[in-house]
């Protein structure tokens, strides 16, 4: 027997909001309409009175993907059929309206179509005027609240879609879980602290060495400093063997230098198991006296 999902098996108990255009003129605006629904899981769509020959083929073409949405579009002659079955209405307009209605910002309403879910009648609808004019007074008359967005007062328009996504948004962020920042890690995984400690003193033998830790009494500080980099830095297994790298490529310059002399000193200071100065003196010796 095969088993379901557990998305499968949870109620639909939570209808998205319908999404209304009233008079909407343009195929490919229906069409962007529906791609904006299908980003944050809004499929019902209702159109009242569209112009005749609004072209449905543009529709599905500028819905790049969400055809089915296009498809099982519901054709309503008015505003008041549309919204019959719905329990909370709001009307989105631009602009002031004489008439005393509460206005909501697009974050407050999705708040407040979130809150109705769990009431008798819980699914709620948002109307959108036509491209040109916006809704009438009549049909805003009809809603419980109204939905204004905060825009620059100056160049307050938004198309269609623009309008339409951008409530999307704000309904599908109210009930979304995903964290606010996350480090995709890929194939990788953090370094260790043994790890980064030992890269570290890689590093403090390789500064020595170059004499960038003096004078001496400072020297502490200064590698608490470039220590507390590190510690910050989030850094993974691969970054510490890519420095590890870093470090013993610099402590081979200048490159054509004889390798039997720097192999020795890159890995006494790599390891940390000697000093470099008497690393140095050794292999000087030991060219002084070949055996």
């Amino acid at each position: 027997m095969e088993k379901k999902s557990e998305q499968a098996e949870k109620p639909n108990n939570q209808p998205a909001p319908a999404i209304i255009l009233v008079g909407a003129q343009l195929g490919e605006n229906i069409g962007t309409v529906a791609r904006a629904m299908l980003n944050f899981g809004l499929t019902d769509l209702r159109l009242v009175s569209p112009r005749p020959g609004w072209q449905m083929a543009r529709a599905v073409k500028a819905s790049a993907g969400a055809e089915a949405l296009i498809e099982n579009h519901r054709l309503f002659d008015t505003v008041a059929a549309a919204t019959a079955d719905l329990g909370f209405v709001a009307a989105t307009t631009a602009r002031q309206r004489d008439m005393v209605k509460p206005v909501l910002t697009p974050a407050k309403l999705a708040s407040e179509m979130r809150a109705r879910q769990t009431q008798t009648n819980p699914q709620s609808g948002i109307l959108f005027g036509c491209e040109r004019t916006g809704l009438d007074n009549d049909d805003i008359s009809r809603a419980d609240a109204i939905c204004s967005v905060p825009l620059n007062p100056e160049f307050s328009s938004l198309n269609l879609a623009q309008a339409v996504l951008l409530m999307g948004y704000e309904w599908y962020q109210a009930d979304d879980t995903t964290l606010d920042t996350r480090l995709d890690m890929q194939d990788a995984r953090p370094a260790t602290r043994g790890e980064i400690n030992a890269m570290f003193d890689h590093m403090e033998a390789a500064l020595d060495a170059a004499g960038f830790l003096a004078p001496p009494e400072k020297k502490p500080a200064m590698a608490r400093n470039i220590r507390n980099i590190y510690n910050r830095a989030g850094l993974t297994e691969q970054d510490v063997q890519t420095l590890r790298g870093v470090i013993n490529a610099l402590l081979r310059w200048p490159r054509g230098a004889q390798d039997k002399l720097l192999k020795p000193r890159v890995a006494a200071i790599s390891r940390g198991l000697a000093d470099p100065e008497r690393v140095e003196k050794k292999e000087h010796e030991n060219d002084e006296n070949p055996v």
